[in-house]
Order: C-alpha cells, then structure tokens, then sequence
C-alpha cells in the first residue's frame, strides 16, 4: 500500500540552547483512523538514521531528493505495524515524524536558512532530544491528540520515548522504550566521538558548508562503519561477510581490501552515504552523546523525575545480545522505575541478531507489544 508523506508547518521553536528555529516544517505519516475519542493514538519514535516512514511504501518524498532511494521506500517497520500486526492498525492512529534536524523532510541543516536562502549547513543550532521531542508536540495538537494511548521507541527511539513520557508525562498512558538507557553511556560517547572526528576530518566538511559541492563522503562511510559493528551481532557479521561475493572498489593506497568481512564494512559505510545527510548524522549523534533523562528533565533524582509517570504502564524491552545498548542498561530503567512505584514489565528477548532484531524479527515482539497495548 502507498503512503504518502504529509507535512506540517509552524512558526517557531523555542530550543534548549536559547536559541529560537523557525519556521519548523516536520515530516510524517499516519496509519489508520484516530477515534472519535482521540484516544487510540500511538505515537513511534525511529531510530538514528530512520524516518518517519514506519510502515507501507513510499516510492519518493517530495523535497528529500536522491537521500530517498530504494532502501527507504518500504517503511523500517513495515512487519511491526499494520492490520492485524503488533501495533495494529485496525485499532490504533499511529503517526511517526521525521525528526528535527533530519534529513527526510523536516527542517533540518540541509534546509533552506529563511534569512540567507541557502542552507543552513553550520548555521544550523545544535539540538538535544528534548527539542526532537517538543518539535513534535504542536503535531499531536495539530492531530487533535491530547493524551496518547501508547508511544513506542527502540534504540535513539526508545531515549525520545522515555523523554517524551517524563517530560510530558500527561500525554500518555503506555510507554515501550525498547534497546535504550537513561543516559549515553562511556561507550556510546567514545564511539560517537570517532564518528564526528571522521565526518569532519573529511576535506569536503567544509565545516558543515558543503552543499553547493561534493558532500563528505568518505567521512561519513567511516563513521557509519565504525558504528555499525555495534548493531549486529558478530555472529551475523560473519554470517553476512561469508555471503557477500563482490568485492567493494578499493578507495586505499597502500592497503588493499583482502576479505569479505572488509568488504562488507565498506559497503555498509557506502550505502549510507547514499540516502543521509553527514550534518544530520552529527546532529543527531551529538544529541546522543549530550543525553542524560536527569539533565534533560530538570529533576534532581529518579524519584522526583518518576513520580510524574505513576499514571502510566511501562514495558521495558531489552536484547540479550545487543552491544549498542547493553542489557544492564535496560535492567537500570526497570530498577528505578520499580523502585518509584511506576507499574512496568520486563522484556528480555534472546536473539543472535543483535541490537538490530528490534528490525528483524517481529515474532519476537509482537505477542508483548500487543499485550502492553491491549488496555
């Protein structure tokens, strides 16, 4: 089925750093119909280099350009939601936005600066997860939506979903952050760190003013491949190398490409370079690495952040072999919700995918989605 992306127009953004966006433009799509209630609404949140395309498919989005190629025509979730599927349509008026600072139809570095006509590229403020989050809230107004039924996010998803449920704590009811923590842990700010020193080490950086010449490409790759080893299992890593049989074009002078298992990664590298924008990749890992619930919310301790959300029901979903977020992270999230009276469940699901399974493998989830949504 054919989903078209919608769009929505406001005029500002008041952002964490002080400074004032506008106008704001968010990219989004609905499924199914909101009742007459306005109380089935399920608000999902993507993951760092996702969209707002959850499910369907979408053949072009129109101001996005080449970064919309094959890879993004299906939605990232297409297994997940729909008639009779996890989060059923039948049911539920889901809606996911493209985030602020994206690259997918929202305003983002790579739009028009109304006060320059060109992009914004290294005029474009710095943002955190809190101004993803609030980018979106005129949306649900727009909607008609005053308390979601449910918002469901999974990795960088997952953290916005946990932002929105504290920091907005009476606009839901069911919160399902899956593959997540309460703060970037050492780990992830390292590897993040890595990523943003590769981009902007690429010559054509250009310190993010790059638009009217050849993008950085090369940056990018790297810093793709240096994440992506953190998504997927080493099991299937092997698994992926092993059935990969063309060689990706050397781009080296010394070194030459001598396994599958190198090829593959310069191929994962290459394939993003061709439907993301580098400056919203560094937004959004920036973001990551600045995130911490505490900081964000204002609150002084988990007690005070928690009694907020004693309202709600939390199903917390952890993967046992994921090495991007690590399970104890998730175990943190239902220790102190447990411990601040917040009802939840837990979740661990055994799978030798990865971080990646929350993609891969709706048999795995979706009997608990539908349980953690069913009131």
């Amino acid at each position: 089925m054919n989903i078209q992306t919608k769009f929505f127009e406001y005029q500002e953004l008041e952002l964490v750093c002080g400074e004032t966006l506008g106008p704001i433009t968010l990219a989004y799509e609905t499924h199914g119909e909101l009742n007459e209630e306005g109380d089935n609404a399920i608000l999902i949140f993507h993951a760092l280099t996702g969209s707002h395309h959850v499910a369907g498919f979408t053949p072009e989005v129109p101001t996005v350009g080449t970064h919309w190629n094959t890879a993004c025509q299906t939605g990232w979730w297409d297994e997940f939601v729909g008639s009779g599927k996890a989060v059923d349509t039948d049911r539920f008026f889901v809606i996911c936005a493209n985030y602020l600072g994206g690259c997918y139809g929202s305003t983002g570095p790579s739009s028009i600066n109304p006060q320059s006509g060109k992009p914004y590229g290294s005029h474009f403020p710095h943002i955190r997860f809190s101004d993803i989050v609030d980018s979106q809230i005129p949306l649900l107004d727009h909607l008609g939506i005053k308390k979601l039924h449910g918002v469901i996010g999974s990795s960088l998803g997952g953290i916005l979903c946990l932002n929105f449920a504290t920091r907005h704590p009476q606009r839901v009811v069911n919160v399902l952050p899956i593959a997540c923590g309460l703060r970037a842990s050492t780990l992830s700010r390292a590897h993040n760190l890595e990523q943003i020193l590769a981009i902007e080490n690429d010559p054509n950086f250009k310190d993010g003013d790059y638009y009217d010449g050849e993008p950085p490409r090369r940056g990018l790759a790297l810093a793709r491949m240096i994440s992506h080893k953190t998504f997927i299992s080493l099991h299937v890593i092997e698994e992926r190398a092993q059935n990969r049989f063309e060689q990706e074009h050397d781009e080296f002078s010394w070194y030459k490409i001598r396994t599958p298992l190198e090829s593959f990664f310069l191929h994962q590298g290459r394939k993003l370079v061709n439907r993301f924008d580098a400056n919203s990749y560094i937004q959004l890992i920036a973001a990551w690495s600045d995130y911490d619930i505490l900081i964000d919310s204002g609150a002084k301790d988990y007690t005070e952040l928690l009694s907020r959300c004693r309202h709600q029901k939390h199903l917390v979903i952890s993967i046992d072999n994921d090495v991007c977020f690590y399970p104890d992270e998730q175990q943190e999230i239902y220790t102190q919700l447990q411990k601040n009276s917040v009802p939840c469940d837990y979740l661990a699901i055994h799978s030798d995918k990865g971080h990646d399974s929350f993609l891969l493998e709706p048999d795995l989830y979706t009997a608990a989605i539908r349980s953690a949504l069913a009131n």
